[in-house]
């Protein structure tokens, strides 16, 4: 099966966003891929504010994307836009790092006045970068995202349906396996 690099791209270690894409790895997973998961936030700041092509994070992050055969992208929307951090992190990439890659974007936010933020912020960056197909992405309210102290969360089961269709959807560009039960 294919090898998938997922991205959150939330500076927030308590984020939604991070763990809705932890909680949707587990979906890919038993579709039978590979989940390789990346917390851009993790990276030290000095590398991507410093643009130091050459810190180890950096180039160890630019060869997850050269593995992958397919990249979950999650970002939190901040003021009409994906994330800085995740902004940082692609800049730093080869101008074509998803060449041949099919990509998943997905967003969370606080208002639905943001829901367009994935097709006229983030893909076209994404388009840029060369991804081969970019499937329909997802935004996802933060209400509809429970966190739990244990790190899990609970989705909205309207919410829940659409990410595993999103999801099954990806999966089934990639290659993968059917899962019978659907997991929101």
């Amino acid at each position: 099966m294919a090898t998938v690099l997922s991205v959150s791209g939330s500076p927030s270690a308590s984020s939604r966003t991070g763990r809705l894409l932890r909680h949707l790895d587990q979906r890919l997973i038993a579709h039978g891929h590979q989940v390789i998961p990346l917390d851009v936030r993790t990276i030290p700041a000095e590398a991507l504010l410093g643009a130091d092509f050459r810190h180890p994070a950096i180039v160890e992050a630019t060869d997850l994307f050269a593995r992958a055969d397919g990249v979950v992208v999650g970002t939190p929307v901040y003021k009409a836009s994906y994330s800085g951090v995740l902004k940082a992190l692609l800049d730093l990439l080869p101008q074509y790092a998803l060449t041949g890659k099919t990509v998943l974007p997905l967003a969370t936010g606080g208002s639905v006045a943001h829901v367009l933020a994935i097709d006229y912020a983030l893909r076209p960056v994404l388009n840029s970068m060369g991804a081969a197909h970019i499937v329909q992405g997802w935004f996802t309210l933060d209400k509809d995202i429970t966190a739990h102290e244990d790190g899990s969360i609970t989705v909205a089961p309207s919410a829940g349906e659409a990410l595993v269709q999103v999801v099954d959807r990806f999966s089934t560009v990639l290659g993968g396996a059917p899962v019978l039960a659907a997991a929101s």
